[in-house]
């Protein structure tokens, strides 16, 4: 299958280089222009300035997660041997000790720099400047598969077998609300203004909460589980974020429409041959970029059609990540390949 592609190129490449493994995870420090990499062999990077740094060098056991705090003071990251680390600008500043258990998922809070991480089960939430665990949270009814923080600090969600639990960060000890689900929520996300909490479930479905409305949307008929969700920052004329799902190798972009009870009108967006590891919106915009394990990173211009495909890996890709302010794109490979590129 031809690609489909206008021939304008918003993108250039900016910097290649290359970890010694697969790249698990990526992200940009919200302050400035660090971009923070890490690999399935348990190397971590620091890219600034055209120049990496090693902060970790790799031992064989795979980092899966890594966020800077929302002050960019901080980076942790966790991964197979159960370590959380916590650097500082560049010093190591912590190390949490949880094995056996397997670190994979971890987000800091917008409202100060406490990092809730998984732990089988539970999930943890530490305080980086007290240095102390401020509580752990029993998800119960299996792994936590996906954990993120809602944009006032308020509320932490974790997904899991049976749905999402929510729980007040001013009252840990208060029972979670509960998204029911008669499946497993496999990855979840808040939209950017606290309204909507989304969740890709396991039998091919995605659920949408709005925030103080008991009576959720489903929406369904996706060809496997949903791997990946998305929102834009930027806002409809109706004042609601567009949602992105990917599912295989499609993705349907959500737009909520102004009758309550006709909910979110479905856009399918086909071009990827190969299975979709990563989705983001770019800041401030609808622009959406999709990367897969076909080879392209494919830039979709008002979440409609394609308008730029990128490449640069021997086999797949494996995430991304935007800069804060959409000027840089960042990616990792399936080889170990780091790519970032500019907008001209």
């Amino acid at each position: 299958m031809k690609p489909t592609i206008s021939n304008t190129k918003e993108f250039e490449e900016h910097f290649s280089g290359t970890l010694a493994e697969y790249v698990t995870a990526i992200a940009w420090c919200p302050q400035g222009d660090t971009l923070a990499a890490a690999s399935a062999a348990g190397e971590v990077v620091i890219w600034q300035d055209g120049v990496l740094t090693t902060l970790q060098t790799g031992n064989g056991q795979s980092v899966d997660c890594l966020a800077f705090s929302r002050d960019g003071k901080f980076l942790a990251i966790g991964g197979q041997d159960g370590r959380v680390k916590i650097w500082r600008e560049q010093e190591l500043v912590a190390t949490l000790e949880n094995a056996p258990a397997w670190v994979d998922k971890l987000a800091w809070s917008y409202a100060n720099n406490h990092l809730a991480f998984s732990l089988g089960r539970y999930v943890q939430v530490w305080d980086a400047e007290a240095g102390e665990v401020v509580t752990t949270l029993n998800f119960a009814d299996s792994s936590a598969l996906s954990i993120d923080w809602r944009i006032d600090g308020k509320y932490l969600a974790i997904a899991g077998n049976k749905g999402v639990k929510i729980w007040q960060a001013e009252d840990w000890d208060e029972e979670p609300y509960i998204l029911d689900m008669p499946t497993v929520s496999v990855t979840m996300a808040w939209s950017p203004d606290g309204r909507f909490l989304a969740s890709g479930n396991m039998d091919r479905s995605v659920t949408v909460l709005e925030w103080n409305n008991p009576d959720p949307w489903v929406m369904r008929g996706f060809p496997g589980k949903i791997r990946q969700l998305a929102w834009s920052e930027l806002t409809n004329k109706v004042g609601a974020p567009i949602l992105a799902s990917s599912s295989v190798e499609g993705i349907v972009v959500w737009e909520k429409l102004e009758d309550e009870n006709l909910g979110w009108e479905a856009q399918v967006l086909t071009n990827h041959v190969g299975v979709i590891n990563a989705i983001a919106f770019a800041p401030q915009s609808f622009t959406l970029a999709s990367a897969a394990t076909d080879g392209w990173l494919c830039l979709w211009k008002g979440a409609k059609q394609v308008s730029q495909i990128l490449t640069g890996v021997a086999d797949g890709f494996s995430t991304l990540a935007w800069h804060p302010q959409g000027k840089l794109l960042a990616a990792g490979g399936e080889k170990g390949e780091l790519l970032i590129w500019s907008k001209g």
